[in-house]
């Protein structure tokens, strides 16, 4: 077998591994692995992968809470082969739970190249959702394999989350995760040639929270030059004011017995640190009346607005478009309420409270319940829920970059996942298996099953190619989004291209705009 590929980058060498390709089985579904035995004949026609490298330095010790700083050079060639340790994770159900170390080189990615002797391939790079505050680009549900394999270069990004990346503290830069995407696609634009990449040719990618870093990067001045498209799906409407933030660390604080400060939060342990924000995203109803759209979304830190970092929430603020891919699932909410068991239980209560939240004030609450006449409860408070989350937020964003001279192109998934009988209908995240094709992944069996029917198999290839085609022309095969035509392309079965189908929601939102989460 042939020795394993290294690349000098900026800071040094680095040996990653030889992996195989992914074929697709279109029989099963499932995606199949080119049997080990071919290996050693094909092995230059493999992929080349690399973990773990080191885009800034370890946020700890005097860099705890501060803009991330580029990593140091080395001596002789360093191994690539494992992902970085994962940055300390809240929430109810965080990613790598169980994994927590004290190894705190936090801030790595990973590449995934076709071939990193040739030049010029797209670089698609993945930034990671989690809600803000869980999250690692180990999961297995962003397998860049089958991506690679058609021909991208694929990066996949830690960075900070929760209160290490979020939370608003006197003496320290706001909203340090995005700073973080900015390090490590400055480290892409000084490097991907190296692993075959074109640093011209860089679409910056996420879904979620991830998508919310996309639509932040794309109103920063930090990032400006560093990509060229965008794909952004199921972009999250939860921003905060610093008012609102300056009283949620305060919270904070007083769980860890700590003053609101760097430097006097810089004293905690970071997977303590990481705990009391899990606290306070589970007391956050106890707050409801005071911080109002945020003690409903349940997670306590978010970006903030601070006029600096953030200028300005991306719908309002974006003033230089790009060619952007953007888009929602139909039934965004329901995943939250399957998986809390209360799917079809909401009460008229609940449902009032969340119309009047989460609605455009003030007719809002009557024009959802005229919309969607004889609709139950829970109904109600899914639709106003997906609308506010995630889908608003996206329609908005498409229409933000075409009016500032971009090109947008948008899609709803409708496609219903087929597990448990279709309770997940088309939720939040099962964009993510199809897009990667990562449809064998822990998390994507548990919406699609362990053999998904050839319909989910063949709208995976159809979004895969999308995506492909996207980062590498600009063009995802659909028509472009305009504010008057607004053709959508819906992924389903049987996709098409049609009307934006989500016309009661847009005539409900019409006319109101996009605010950040401020104190009541």
């Amino acid at each position: 077998m042939s020795e394993q590929p290294v690349v000098r980058t900026t800071e040094g060498l680095v040996r990653g591994r030889w992996q195989p390709r992914r074929g697709q089985d279109q029989r099963s579904g499932q995606e199949q692995r080119q049997p080990e035995r071919q290996r050693e004949q094909r092995e230059g026609r493999d992929l080349a992968v690399f973990r773990g490298l080191r885009y800034a330095q370890p946020p700890v010790g005097a860099l705890r809470f501060a803009a991330p700083v580029e990593p140091e050079s080395w001596d002789g060639v360093r191994e690539a082969a494992a992902f970085g340790p994962v940055v300390p994770q809240s929430g109810p159900m965080p990613t790598g739970a169980g994994q927590a170390s004290e190894d705190t080189d936090w801030l790595t990615l990973n590449v995934c190249t076709p071939d990193p002797g040739t030049a010029g391939l797209p670089v698609l790079v993945w930034i990671h959702g989690g809600g803000y505050m869980s999250g690692a680009s180990a999961d297995p549900l962003y397998d860049p394999t089958a991506l690679a394999s058609a021909g991208l270069v694929v990066v996949t990004v830690n960075y900070r989350v929760g209160a290490e990346g979020f939370a608003l503290l006197e003496g320290a830069p706001a909203n340090r995760a995005f700073l973080d995407q900015v390090a490590a696609l400055r480290w892409v634009r000084r490097n991907i040639a190296r692993f075959g990449g074109d640093p011209a040719l860089v679409t910056v990618a996420g879904q979620s929270a991830g998508a919310g870093s996309v639509a932040a990067l794309l109103v920063m001045d930090a990032a400006r030059g560093l990509f060229r498209r965008a794909v952004a799906h199921s972009v999250p409407g939860t921003h905060c004011t610093p008012a609102l933030a300056a009283e949620v660390t305060a919270e904070l604080a007083k769980l860890v017995g700590a003053a609101p400060t760097a430097a006097a939060l810089a004293e905690v342990h970071p997977w303590r640190l990481a705990s009391a924000v899990t606290e306070l995203g589970a007391a956050l109803p106890e707050h409801l009346a005071r911080w109002g759209r945020l003690a409903q979304s349940g997670i306590a830190t978010v970006p903030v607005v601070d006029g600096e970092v953030l200028p300005g929430s991306p719908w309002s603020a974006l003033t230089d478009g790009v060619e952007l891919l953007v888009g929602h699932t139909r039934d965004e909410f329901r995943p939250f309420s399957v998986l809390s068991g209360r799917h079809g239980s909401f009460t008229e209560e609940e449902a009032r409270l969340a119309l009047q939240l989460s609605a455009p004030p003030p007719d809002g609450p009557d024009a959802y319940r005229a919309a969607f006449p004889g609709a139950t409860p829970s109904e109600l408070l899914e639709a106003v829920n997906s609308d506010a989350l995630f889908r608003v937020p996206s329609l908005r964003l498409a229409e933000a970059n075409a009016a500032a001279g971009g090109t947008s192109y948008l899609f709803e998934l409708a496609l219903t996942a087929p597990a448990l009988g279709g309770v997940f209908g088309a939720c939040h995240g099962l964009d993510v298996p199809l897009a990667f094709g990562s449809l064998d992944s822990p998390m994507a069996r548990q919406v699609l099953g362990d053999q998904p029917p050839e319909e989910v198999v063949r709208l995976s290839a159809e979004l895969r190619e999308a995506w492909v085609r996207f980062a590498t022309t600009g063009d995802p095969g659909w028509p472009a989004f305009d504010p008057d035509g607004q053709l959508t392309r819906v992924l389903d079965a049987r996709s098409e291209t049609v009307r934006y189908p989500e016309q009661a929601t847009r005539r409900i939102w019409a006319g109101h705009p996009l605010t950040a989460y401020d104190l009541r």
